[in-house]
This record gives structure tokens, C-alpha cells and sequence, in this order.
């Protein structure tokens, strides 16, 4: 059954479902003539931006509460056949400095969701969104799902401990999951108005701006990047087949270049901007990583899922969404 077919007319539910991925997939979920609910808590500075469903508004049903509240999801989980699972803090900064909320939002939360599967809605499939965050500073590259998991910084943990948490539900509770393992995924309707949660969309937005783009070091690391069509693509293959479940999967690119390379691309694409290599803060590089790039053959393996979108490409498409629409991520007045 091919995917399109598996989702016309299913009743599927995303929590994070106003940001960056979540939205992209509830776009597509529309497409395929899919149910979609959308849960987002709209908190500041998360990532949620109802322009993001822009052209769907009225095609897909959005609640705005908290995944941690239980007696919100006993409800909300009920008759969903797919939750893809996308509620999280994914900034690594944010989360050594208050790493309490980390652990509220990336921990308590899934339990929450998982619990009311559970108890409301044990036939439901769960797609947890996982990071490579977890693995911490890699051994050998290409990593795979073999390689240790031991995070570098407190969301790492509390990620690992969610994406484990669904792993379990699935073993010893028979609540069907999976957990996808996404490395530096990019893309239109990510979040451009702070620099928290990852350094592409704010690079982005500095080239957009004529702005200078400051490259820690040398700019010799090397990452491997997904395009968010590609990504949806992955939830969807996750979401329509038993094959992958109990398990964690690295979604990741077809190419890897380093950040130089990567910076001198979105200036030429953007036609504008400047970058300048800078010395490492402090705080970034007590956690950093170093250079790092995963395989995701497994993950083909099982569901044939392949990666479409090239790098240049895929910022092309970028660059030109928010040339279009960048007051809506960063405000008035920004270029």
C-alpha cells in the first residue's frame, strides 16, 4: 500500500503541529486527503506560527493546549489512528540554562502522550521525533543506530529518555512506535526570529538580511542535512508500516559539506550577505559536537525511503518561501 493510498481519510493527529516540521507534514497530510489534527501550545520562542498552515486553515482542525496535560490528551488521542509526535524544546542552549523546562517538555510530555495512548487509544501508531543530538561527539562516521548514545547536554538526555520511553510502550505495552532520529533538518517555515534552536535557519536569515554570518573556528565541521520534505516523507513511510517498530532510525541527507562550504552556498544563493569566522563562545562549545554525519541506510532498508532533495536545491526553495514571507518569521521592518 502505497503511502497516499494509507493515508486518504486517516484520522492523524500531530502535537507540535503549528512548527517547523509539523506543519510541513500537516500540509502534506492535507494532500493526501488525510484527517489531520493539529495540537501546538503555542508557547513563545518554540517554534509555533499559525502562518504556517497558511492555505489550509480550513482543512485541518487545530487545538491549542499542552501536551502535558493528561486529561487534554485522554481526549484528544482518542480515535486518532497516526500521532506523529513533534511537541519538544529542541534548543541545546535553552536547555543547559533551565534544564527543569527541558525536562517538563521532553519528558513528563511524552509520558503524558504515551499514557493516554495507552489507556485511551492502544491502537494508535506513534512517530516520535528523535534527534542525533543524542548520540553526543561520534566515534567513527558515518554513525549508525549501533553507535553509542551518550548526549553531550541536557536536552540530548531528555531526548533520549523520550525517544526510550516510546521504545518501551511499544515492547511492553503493545502501543505501537518508532523513533526517528533526525540530523540538521531545514527548510520553509522554520523558525528565523532567534538563534536557539539551531544554526541554519538563523544563518538563513542573516544572508536574507545583508547581514554578517558568524562561523565558529574554522568552519571545518561537517554536517549532513535534510530538506523538510524529505523528513515529512520519512514520518509518513514511518507512520504507514509496521516494519520499523520498537525501534530508532537516523534520518539523515545524501550529502555533508562543513560550514564553510555551507556559508559560502547561502550567500550565493542569497545573493547577499558576508560571513566572518569567529572564535567559539563558551557556552556552545562546552557541548559541541564536532564534525558529524549519520547513515539512514537501515531506515531505507525498511521502508524504502530516499532523500530527493539536493542541498542547492533544497535552499533555493528555502531562500525563495521566505523572500515571500519573512515579516511572518521575523516581523516588520527586518530587511
Amino acid at each position: 500500500m502505497t503511502d497516499a493510498a494509507f493515508y486518504h481519510r486517516r484520522r492523524v493527529m500531530i502535537t507540535g503541529g503549528l512548527g517547523f516540521i509539523g506543519s510541513n507534514l500537516a500540509h502534506r497530510l492535507v494532500a493526501l486527503g488525510a484527517d489531520v489534527l493539529l495540537v501546538d501550545s503555542l508557547i513563545q520562542d518554540y517554534g509555533g506560527n499559525l502562518f504556517n498552515i497558511a492555505g489550509i486553515e480550513d482543512r485541518v482542525t487545530v487545538n491549542v493546549a499542552d501536551v502535558r496535560q493528561a486529561s487534554t490528551m485522554n481526549h484528544l488521542v482518542q480515535g486518532r489512528d497516526v500521532i506523529f509526535n513533534l511537541a519538544g524544546q529542541v534548543s541545546h542552549i535553552d536547555s543547559m540554562r533551565d534544564p527543569h523546562t527541558d525536562l517538563e517538555i521532553n519528558c513528563r510530555s511524552q509520558l503524558t502522550l504515551l499514557e493516554a495512548c495507552r489507556h485511551h487509544n492502544p491502537a494508535a501508531k506513534v512517530i516520535y521525533a528523535s534527534t542525533r543530538q543524542i548520540y553526543g561527539k561520534p566515534d567513527a562516521l558515518p554513525v549508525t543506530e549501533r553507535h553509542l548514545v551518550r548526549p553531550t547536554d541536557v536536552n540530548g538526555i531528555n531526548k533520549a529518555a523520550g525517544e526510550y520511553y516510546h521504545l518501551v510502550y511499544n515492547n511492553v505495552f503493545g502501543v505501537r512506535a518508532c523513533a526517528l532520529r533526525l540530523t540538521n533538518v531545514y527548510g520553509p517555515r522554520q523558525l528565523l526570529r532567534h538563534d536557539r534552536q539551531g544554526f541554519i535557519g538563523w544563518f538563513i536569515r542573516l544572508a536574507l538580511e545583508d547581514k554578517e554570518i558568524q562561523v565558529f573556528g574554522d568552519g571545518s565541521q561537517v554536517r549532513d542535512f535534510v530538506f523538510v520534505d524529505d523528513a515529512v516523507e520519512a514520518f509518513l513511510a514511518a507512520g504507514a508500516t509496521d516494519t520499523v517498530n520498537g525501534e530508532a532510525f537516523n534520518i539523515c541527507g545524501e550529502e555533508h559539506l562543513s560550514h564553510r562550504d555551507l556559508v559560502q552556498m547561502l550567500v550565493a544563493i542569497a545573493g547577499r550577505g558576508r560571513y566572518r569566522f569567529v572564535e567559539w563562545p563558551a557556552d556552545k562549545k562546552a557541548i559541541d559536537i564536532g564534525s558529524f554525519y549519520a547513515d539512514s541506510s537501515l531506515f531505507r532498508a525498511r521502508t524504502g525511503w530516499i532523500p530527493s532533495v539536493n542541498l542547492r536545491d533544497g535552499f533555493s526553495r528555502t531562500f525563495d518561501y521566505y523572500r515571500q514571507h519573512l515579516k511572518e518569521y521575523v516581523g516588520e521592518g527586518s530587511v
